[in-house]
């Protein structure tokens, strides 16, 4: 069971649960089991490949990812040295029958590489076995790394998806959510990356920014659709600490509001301009084609990482390397991953083993967020009993307007406060582990 209602009643803004359970309640295993036996019992034919780097020419104000900003050359060619290690002895891990569905580069910036190394990072993906081209893949960018003969590299081989962290068109924006741009470089990085031909373009926008204003926020959302991107993602400004913003207080009955505001506007003007939505962030153009490839599901199919920020998921445990946001720390778990011996690689680090209701949640919180809600029929299918059975407090967001079909599909005002209904549907156990996390 959940807590009670609080959650509920507080601010809409609690937590993005991109990821269930959040990265905060790994600890570290001990023993540390061995890759073969993690993933010996798996189904191996459609895996999710994330290959992870951990580098950007600047680290934005609102960002609490795992990255470093303007590494030296040479631990970008130890780094990529190390990954090709990694992947050697995880794909030994594996074995000859895993196939995978869908990969994706990310970070971090993947395009702070050279073309040159964006490359042979293609190439390491390869030796995994991913067929690129062949299946769909999505890359990260940004306005100042978007640049043609980078972009060439992901065209040729294979990328179908490339999406772009904007944020603001406005200059002012920009610089007051600590990311000092210029709308002439977004602008030619997005000419770039039409001119590149790649099917589907997503341009991230944020929402909640110092001065931010409704007249800015359709500025800038005219703007970005002057561009007919294939997909929009929207985040509401978040801040966390040891972020550049992480000082920065706000009142919060005002920002919330605001926030909501501002979320609702553009909500309205996607619709207007074809968007259908697909959850609280994600926009989609109703005409753009769905990509090809076999289906993913995410909340069935593995995830295999690489890299030293990136997570792999089985059924029953979620692993990865250490986690950090402080420059220093970021730096020192880099180090370590770059010292290891490749044999270290054969065995998952980190994590949080997820038991049967562990697993049945994040089945849930993962269909829940989507606005497409919960298949109960599939949920049946997979563990034998109706979703209600095992989550009757659903029906407190049934009373609230937020969910109908018995809590299993969220109304417009449930996708609206899909930050505070993820954190409170999260277990006690899970909730203890993020509690307990000391952030560095």
């Amino acid at each position: 069971m959940t807590s009670t209602d609080t959650g509920l009643d507080g601010s809409p803004y609690q937590q993005y649960l991109y990821a269930y359970p959040h990265k905060t309640s790994y600890r570290p295993l001990r023993p540390r089991p061995p890759l073969a036996d993690v993933w010996r019992a798996e189904a191996r034919e459609a895996l999710f490949l994330y290959v992870h780097l951990p580098f950007c020419e600047m680290r934005c104000g609102f960002c609490n990812l795992f990255t470093r900003a303007n590494a030296p050359a040479e631990q970008v060619t130890a780094y990529l040295r190390q990954l090709r290690r990694q992947a050697g002895r995880v794909a030994d891990a594996l074995g000859d029958d895993a196939g995978y569905a869908r990969a994706a580069f990310g970070g971090g910036t993947p395009t702070y590489l050279t073309a040159d190394e964006l490359t042979e990072l293609f190439g390491i993906a390869t030796a995994m076995g991913a067929r690129l081209p062949g299946v769909p893949l999505s890359v990260e960018t940004s306005p100042a790394t978007a640049t043609p003969e980078r972009l060439a590299v992901l065209a040729a081989h294979g990328a179908t998806r490339v999406s772009i962290g904007v944020q603001s068109f406005l200059d002012a924006e920009a610089r007051a959510a600590g990311r000092p741009q210029r709308r002439a470089e977004v602008e030619a990085a997005l000419t770039a990356i039409r001119d590149a031909r790649i099917p589907v373009l997503n341009i991230d926008l944020i929402y909640g920014i110092d001065g931010q204003t409704a007249d800015t926020w359709r500025e800038s959302l005219d703007a970005a659709l002057a561009w007919r991107p294939e997909e929009l993602y929207l985040y509401p400004l978040y801040v966390r600490p040891l972020t550049g913003l992480g000082r920065r207080a706000h009142g919060r009955a005002d920002w919330d509001a605001q926030r909501l505001a501002l979320y609702e506007q553009a909500v309205a003007t996607l619709g207007a301009a074809g968007y259908r939505q697909e959850s609280m962030r994600q926009f989609r153009r109703a005409d753009a084609p769905t990509p090809d490839g076999p289906d993913y599901c995410c909340q069935d199919d593995g995830m295999v990482g690489l890299g030293c920020g990136a997570r792999s998921y089985t059924t029953s445990l979620h692993y990865s390397f250490d986690y950090a946001v402080g420059v220093s720390q970021v730096r020192a778990v880099l180090d370590d991953y770059l010292a290891r011996p490749a044999d270290d690689f054969r065995y998952a680090e980190f994590g949080f083993t997820l038991d049967g209701a562990e697993q049945r949640r994040r089945w849930l919180l993962k269909s829940l967020l989507r606005a497409d809600g919960v298949d109960a029929a599939a949920y049946r299918a997979r563990f034998g009993r109706p979703p209600g059975d095992d989550f009757p407090e659903l029906g407190r967001l049934v009373d609230r307007g937020w969910a109908g079909d018995g809590g299993l599909r969220l109304t417009p005002a449930g996708l609206a406060r899909s930050d505070a209904i993820g954190p409170w549907l999260t277990s006690a156990r899970v909730r203890d582990a993020m509690t307990g996390y000391v952030p560095r």
